[in-house]
């Protein structure tokens, strides 16, 4: 067997983009006959990205795409029959993949929209359904939200540092494989870049694609000026010069020359790109080669591994640049590959069918302790929409009259509830395995993206030591918690 390694590999069944261990699990669940009790599982992350405040929720359209298609294929489960224990025995009994072949998703989702703003230990995604069905997504489900919201936050903050300038993706060669291209092209859209070089993003998404030439095009020329010309007979109003093959000042002296042939047919030349060298230094030069020459109009674009701390310096350096390109620093996350998203039981229905048993993880470290419950997470606001502070609370237990929200890793700080205006975050995406709701636009979900943004205080947004934004437990949950651990620690020998 010499499979294509490329052509066949996203096949309609993606049932086994999990690890091992969820179907081994979901096994035993079914060999003990608990599948079907009801579990309530929570999906979130432990602390911002980047060292920042927040972080920008996406990936929900992937996975509302992954459910709506799951099922084990024939091609899956000849493959899942013919795994081996250490024995050489079936790692799976025929009858556990003939369930397979007739498992149906029928769980419900809850989810916070794409495009919102979050924080840590909220509920991006809660998963109410059969023990064996909730199981089976984890792996798929952080994948799918782990890597577009760390590539959404990343470009919210890139979007900061540029201010109005233009933005634009051009990370497809340096990132993860087609997928993670492809992906990294959508999030960072989404967070708010303005286009991408991505052809298949534009394709699929609707993503402006945006582009101008390699250093490449200017070599395979006698000379960089005959280069320009042939570029701008080519595209003589979307030409845009990469001006540094050999050195730079002269290259913009060289763009400037085939500029003024461009306006004398009537077309204007759209900008040139720097890639390498002293960008502020060069910009400036640049720039007032360009004004000097009467080409006020003609921008000037950078790229050269930038990311939202680069732009920031260039810009207090007074660079004359009006659009960046982005490429490797953004689709790899650069400086935090992972965001370190986790998938954690949080309530268990009982084997009697008589109420929920809340279930709760304890740690050496209170911040890796897990929040039982079925949890919601109520923003409140002003009445501008400026958030205030965040609450998790049980959503399946009555809220006290007086409502306390409670830091989960220092419970001394608390915060009596006062604002009459909230919204609840986490929405109903699926009932019963069904789309119940058709979903945001990648287009609605960007605009979202900026609106939820500009919203917060500046505290929170700035880069450097951010201002940490409150998100605590109602008190009674915060309470509740705090009885499990210690009931848990109780069992422990001494």
């Amino acid at each position: 067997m010499n499979p294509a390694p490329l052509s066949g590999l996203y096949s309609p069944s993606l049932s086994l983009v999990t690890d091992l261990y969820q179907l081994t699990m979901s096994y035993g669940y079914w060999k003990k006959g608990m599948q079907d009790r009801e579990a309530v599982f929570h999906l979130y992350f432990r602390r911002p990205p980047f060292g920042g405040g927040y972080a920008l929720c996406a990936g929900l359209a992937y996975v509302a795409d992954w459910l709506e298609n799951l099922h084990f294929s024939e091609e899956d489960l000849a493959y899942l029959a013919e795994l081996r224990g250490v024995k050489n025995t079936p790692l799976f009994e025929p009858a556990f993949l003939e369930y397979l072949r007739q498992l149906r998703f029928t769980c419900d989702i809850d989810a916070i929209a794409e495009g919102t703003v979050v924080f840590a230990n909220e509920p991006l995604l809660r998963v109410k359904g059969p023990l064996l069905q909730a199981q089976l997504l984890e792996t798929a489900l952080l994948t799918l939200v782990n890597f577009q919201t760390l590539i959404a936050t990343k470009a919210a903050r890139i979007r900061e540092a540029a201010g109005t300038d233009q933005v634009l993706e051009f990370g497809l060669r340096r990132a993860q494989g087609f997928d993670g291209g492809l992906s990294a092209s959508r999030a960072a859209y989404l967070g708010g870049v303005d286009g991408t070089s991505n052809v298949l993003a534009g394709l699929r998404y609707g993503i402006p694609v945006r582009g101008t030439h390699a250093h490449s095009w200017v070599m395979s020329f006698e000379d960089e000026e005959q280069a320009f010309e042939t570029y701008a007979e080519a595209f003589p109003d979307d030409s845009t010069f990469l001006v540094d093959t050999y050195d730079t000042l002269e290259g913009v002296r060289r763009a400037i020359s085939v500029a003024r042939k461009m306006r004398a047919n009537g077309h204007e030349l759209g900008g040139i790109r720097l890639d390498s060298g002293d960008l502020a230094y060069l910009s400036r030069e640049a720039r007032a080669l360009l004004n000097e020459a009467g080409f006020p109009n003609t921008r000037i674009v950078a790229s050269n591994d930038l990311d939202e701390n680069l732009i920031t310096s260039l810009k207090l350096q007074g660079a004359q640049i009006n659009a960046w390109g982005i490429g490797t620093k953004l689709v790899t996350a650069y400086d935090q590959p992972a965001l370190g998203g986790v998938y954690k039981l949080a309530a268990l229905r009982r084997a009697d069918d008589s109420g929920w048993e809340y279930t709760v993880k304890i740690s050496e470290q209170l911040a890796k302790t897990t929040i039982p419950g079925i949890l919601q997470v109520r923003r409140y606001e002003t009445e501008t929409g400026q958030p205030r502070a965040d609450m998790l609370y049980n959503s399946a237990e009555p809220l006290p009259a007086e409502l306390t929200i409670v830091d989960p890793v220092d419970p001394t700080r608390r915060r009596p509830v006062r604002s009459t205006t909230f919204r609840e975050l986490l929405e109903p995406v699926f009932r019963a395995g069904e789309l119940v709701r058709p979903l945001p636009t990648l287009e609605e979900s960007r605009v979202k993206a900026q609106q939820e943004i500009h919203r917060l205080d500046p505290s929170i947004r700035r880069f450097l030591n951010p201002h940490v934004y409150p998100v605590g437990l109602e008190e009674t949950l915060n309470a509740f918690r705090t009885q499990l651990i210690l009931e848990k620690r109780m069992m422990r020998p001494a």
